[in-house]
């Protein structure tokens, strides 16, 4: 529960959390757009301890305590447009930021699971780092291509909202969006939700929650249609997706798992875009079975559960 700092070099460090045995199997976790390292939902955290792995989490730039960017952010037509700017960083600069903190640890090989925008990171990752990735878990993301995955009118509205100027706001704000996100199968925490919300703005999130926010978005904008690059992924893969989904399409999902070969997609009925604590359980099972792929053969299956 402490944060810890990697130096990453021209003054720039990545603030990172670990949790578990450090003799236990490594597991880099990546949050999604705006969220910081405290979003991983506790419960699935202590899941994971117990299924023994060592958990290493890290603040994405512009979020929580890592050290926030400098480049001017997108202007809204560029956002618009999807037209981003080339000086902004993009989801390869992020992903070696996870590697920095590996380096920093002396953790060689690890698994690697993303949620969002995080999973963007942590397919990127899976295919620049081969040797560095014993497995691949993609919760509802997308391959970066216009084709897929994209929001549902509603969610573009809601996104279009203008960012909280003060803490209850942006509690009030987080808590509307997550029970929007949620699906109609599994109700989100909403306590849980309004502790995170409460302790992220207090992390940092009150100073990137305008340019911050905007150059996270640009970096996915700037980084394209990855979908060539995930084919180049040989780390056995999990892709989860909720079939409610309103902010990553579903077939964000199937294009994923189309890409990597040998990928296993699994559906889960009634899940939307959260975390929610009725599929914590499945999705800590999950990944720790596609962990142990990197030892025995996954078959490439579409299923639902």
């Amino acid at each position: 529960m402490t944060d810890r700092f990697c130096p990453v070099g021209a003054g720039r460090e990545v603030c990172y959390r670990t949790d578990g045995d450090p003799s236990g199997t490594p597991l880099l976790l990546i949050a999604g757009l705006t969220l910081d390292l405290t979003s991983w939902p506790r419960e699935m955290i202590d899941g994971l301890v117990a299924q023994g792995f060592y958990l290493i989490r890290f603040d994405n730039r512009d979020v929580g305590r890592t050290t926030p960017a400098t480049t001017p952010p997108p202007s809204l037509w560029r956002r618009a447009l999807q037209r981003p700017r080339q000086d902004g960083y993009d989801l390869a600069d992020m992903a070696g930021d996870g590697v920095a903190v590996l380096n920093h640890l002396g953790v060689q090989r690890t698994h690697v699971a993303g949620m969002s925008m995080g999973g963007m990171i942590a397919q990127t990752l899976a295919a620049r780092y081969p040797t560095r990735t014993l497995s691949l878990t993609s919760i509802f993301s997308t391959t970066g291509s216009r084709r897929v995955g994209q929001a549902a009118l509603s969610t573009q509205l809601q996104l279009a909202n203008p960012g909280a100027r003060t803490r209850a706001e942006f509690i009030r704000k987080h808590l509307r969006l997550v029970e929007h996100l949620a699906g109609n199968g599994f109700a989100p925490d909403r306590a849980a939700a309004a502790e995170y919300a409460a302790r992220a703005w207090d992390r940092g999130l009150r100073q990137a929650a305008g340019d911050g926010v905007a150059r996270q978005i640009n970096a996915i904008y700037k980084s394209g249609d990855r979908t060539a690059e995930l084919r180049r992924i040989t780390a056995p893969t999990l892709v989860i997706h909720g079939d409610r989904d309103p902010i990553v399409h579903p077939n964000g999902g199937r294009a994923t798992a189309a890409a990597i070969s040998g990928a296993r997609h699994v559906t889960i009925a009634g899940m939307g875009h959260d975390l929610a604590p009725g599929v914590i359980d499945r999705v800590v099972r999950l990944i720790a079975e596609v962990s142990r792929c990197s030892s025995e053969p996954c078959s490439n299956v579409s299923r639902a559960v």
